[in-house]
């Protein structure tokens, strides 16, 4: 079963409507073992950098959001398969 990485919703909170974030770089590339917690990618939003932290220890086995690519409140960025 895998984990999917979101940008969390507080992230989103008070955020307009439509607003959707920057995925800046991926800190880490697909295939890497990855540990709850650790930055694992950057993101823009709304003039603000924030990153994104892995939710589980796994191997980053997915990317679904390429780097400078746009994304929405409820978009998976990628997903973890747990050890």
């Amino acid at each position: 079963m895998t984990v999917q990485v979101r940008l969390p919703g507080e992230a989103w909170a008070g955020v307009e409507a439509g607003t959707e974030a920057l995925l800046e770089r991926w800190l880490v590339t697909q295939g890497a073992h990855v540990h709850q917690g650790q930055p694992i990618a950057e993101i823009v939003l709304v003039k603000t950098n924030m990153q994104v932290e892995a939710p589980s220890d796994g191997v980053l086995s997915r990317i679904l959001v390429a780097q400078e690519a746009t994304f929405g409140p409820d978009q998976a960025l990628g997903e973890i398969t747990p050890d």
